[in-house]
């Protein structure tokens, strides 16, 4: 005899008779002729009334006929309105609303040490990444203090310092190949999709980067930056998208090396990475015992001065090639040459460029700009938020991160960028550290990070003119060498193996193909693994015992019977079925998901086993899954949700143990 599950609206489930909760469901005791369940039609309706109006004989309560559209509409209205504009959304869109009424005086001061301290930091930085990008070193200044000012409002992390970082620059280069026109508009293009994909609540897509893949991702990266830097030090031209490419050309040129460059280049990285170790070291006792006055003060020169390492360097190597430079012979090397002086112009960002803009001496319209930028909309945004996530879940000690949030700040931080002349940014997990280590309390810090780099482009351009560019790129090579993260294989190694396959299929990805192939091949690489997990799960076969000694096949998968599943469990089911030549019990309680395909699989499977007079029943099936089988195989679908009930069913077929042969 069939069972209806879904009989008067109720579901059972075994797990009612291990709670320490007491449930009285008031059903009626159960004969061993009726295998039905569940409560009197009264009661069931007075459960769903509870909540949702219904008529005397149980139905919905449909909504009034009467109401106009207008009537809907204007709800419909009121109800979004609730929903936006409410304490909670404002606080959680312009996160500035939460922390800025309890802001003290105590955080003013820690702030403003902080945004010093990153304004040190982000100045040099953003002259070399600008070189990363292609571009004239005044638009990495360009790029550095605009979003500064919108992350106050709209960033959720205190560490996070808005500007240029290296990885981001490395895919404009890729994408805008060196064309400031083409790099502004891609700074507002992602931006309206970083923003958009804010709005849109989709943070979440980060979740598809998993760790090996983004430190896959990230190693390839700091390889292709540091030798693209190689020139620099070396005093040669040297240019590729790949790393591959990169070494091929410096191969080629290596014999046109300047020694004055090479020198310099080397002794500033020897330099920083020296000053990067004084930025850790402490003399005196342990932390937590007392120091004297002498030792306080010491320590923090010393953090002062490894922190601040890069500025230093860049005005002593400036300072230096001021000195060195004559009229007649110029700088012993490379110098960064004229900046233009001043703030840049607040402009629309360029949409078309001229036959004369352009490498091969054709015109782009806006379609043609945009169509050139390909995959890095998507790409750039996405790397963009793993840079500020990745911030953000180092310093945020357990406390929740808003992805979505991230995305509207950066975006809208890249629109008004890109007004400025400037190319796409994001946060940089150096500068990230350097904030953390100052002190940093509220975002409040960018203030005096953004004011710096304005002062800095307002009078101090002149000054800049001096600075060897192989100064510039032992900045980058000495950052960029501590993020190849080779410390993540063994860990990975020992946890799972597999792991390494899509960690590993990015990095050379990267190394090979331009960076955007290399991380969606990364992300595909994993979606073939999830997809394959998807595809086979994972089956338990026992043989049991009902309480007179019937012996029976349980049968448990362990997730969802989708339709890539399905007919590989369907296989395996007849398998061990036949094998066993008992009947079967296919164990669906962690089965919480199913689809149209699965319940024509399911109709076959049933098939199968009445062709050969073999049992089957399911055990646990959830009602939205049976109402789902049932609409393919109703007559024949027998489910159950009580142990003692598979006793009920076997005798009412008649089945009786076979004796096995002596």
């Amino acid at each position: 005899m069939k069972f209806n599950p879904a009989m008067n609206h109720v579901y059972l489930n075994d797990a009612f008779k291990s709670s320490t909760i007491s449930i009285n469901l008031n059903l009626p005791e159960q004969s061993t002729s009726d295998c039905s369940l569940g409560a009197s039609f009264q009661e069931s309706k007075e459960l769903v009334a509870f909540f949702v109006p219904v008529t005397e004989d149980g139905r919905k309560v449909p909504p009034a006929a009467s109401r106009s559209i207008l009537d809907r509409s204007r709800g419909c209205f009121e109800n979004c309105k609730r929903r936006l504009f409410n304490k909670r959304t404002l606080h959680k869109r312009l996160p500035i609303l939460r922390w800025l009424p309890a802001y003290r005086s105590e955080d003013a001061i820690c702030d403003l040490v902080a945004g010093i301290s990153v304004g040190l930091t982000v100045i040099p930085q953003a002259l070399a990444y600008a070189g990363i990008a292609g571009l004239p070193v005044a638009y990495g200044l360009y790029s550095s203090f605009a979003g500064c000012f919108v992350y106050i409002f709209l960033g959720s992390c205190k560490d996070v310092p808005l500007g240029p970082s290296a990885i981001v620059a490395l895919l404009t280069y890729q994408v805008a190949q060196g064309s400031w026109q083409k790099s502004v508009l891609l700074c507002l293009m992602c931006g309206v999709v970083e923003l958009l994909m804010g709005l849109f609540g989709l943070g979440f897509l980060i979740d598809f980067v998993s760790g090996p893949v983004a430190s896959g991702f990230t190693s390839a990266v700091s390889l292709i930056i540091l030798s693209s830097q190689i020139q620099n030090v070396l005093g040669i031209k040297a240019n590729g998208n790949t790393f591959v490419e990169v070494w091929r050309q410096v191969f080629a040129n290596i014999q046109d090396s300047r020694p004055t460059d090479t020198i310099l280049g080397i002794t500033c990285i020897v330099v920083l990475l020296m000053l990067r170790m004084l930025s850790s070291y402490r003399i005196g006792p342990a932390p937590d015992e007392p120091h004297s006055r002498c030792q306080r003060v010491a320590n923090k020169l010393f953090w002062i001065v490894g922190t601040a390492r890069n500025a230093i360097l860049v005005v002593v190597c400036c300072i230096m090639g001021y000195l060195l430079h004559s009229d007649q012979h110029g700088a012993p090397f490379r110098i960064v040459g004229e900046i233009p002086p001043g703030l840049p112009s607040v402009q629309w960002p360029p949409t078309s460029l001229s036959a004369n803009e352009t490498a091969d001496g054709n015109p782009l319209g806006f379609v043609d700009m945009v169509h050139s930028i390909g995959s890095g909309l998507i790409v750039i945004p996405l790397i963009s938020l793993m840079e500020s996530i990745a911030i953000a879940k180092a310093f945020a000690f357990g406390q929740p991160i808003d992805a979505s949030q991230e995305l509207i700040a950066i975006g809208t931080a890249n629109i008004l960028n890109s007004f400025m002349q400037g190319f796409p940014g994001t946060g940089a997990l150096s500068r990230g550290a350097v904030n953390n280590a100052s002190g940093v309390r509220t975002p409040l810090s960018n203030v005096y990070s953004g004011t710096l780099v304005i002062v800095a482009l307002m009078f101090l351009t002149p000054y800049f003119y001096f600075i060897p560019k192989a100064t510039l790129a032992a900045i980058i090579i000495a950052a960029v060498v501590f993020m190849i993260e080779i410390k993540v294989l063994k860990p990975i190694w020992r946890s799972k193996k597999s792991d390494l396959v899509p960690g590993i299929g990015t990095f050379v990805a990267c190394l090979v193909l331009p960076l955007e192939c290399g991380i969606l091949i990364g992300i595909g690489i994993n979606v073939i693994f999830i997809l394959y997990n998807v595809a086979r799960p994972k089956l338990s076969f026992e043989l049991l015992l009902t309480q007179s000694g019937i012996e029976y096949l349980m049968i448990t998968p362990d997730r969802c019977l989708i339709f890539p599943s399905v007919e590989y469990v369907r296989n395996w089911v007849n398998k061990h079925s036949i094998r066993q030549n008992v009947p079967v019990v296919v164990d669906a309680s962690h089965v919480y998901g199913a689809d149209f395909t699965t319940a024509t699989v399911v109709g076959s499977l049933i098939s199968d086993f009445q062709q050969r007079q073999q049992l089957l029943f399911f055990y646990n099936l959830k009602p939205t899954i049976y109402e789902l089988f049932k609409q393919v195989s109703a007559a024949q679908l027998v489910v159950y949700y009580q142990e003692h009930q598979l006793e009920n069913l076997l005798k009412e077929r008649n089945y009786s143990q076979k004796s096995e042969p002596a």
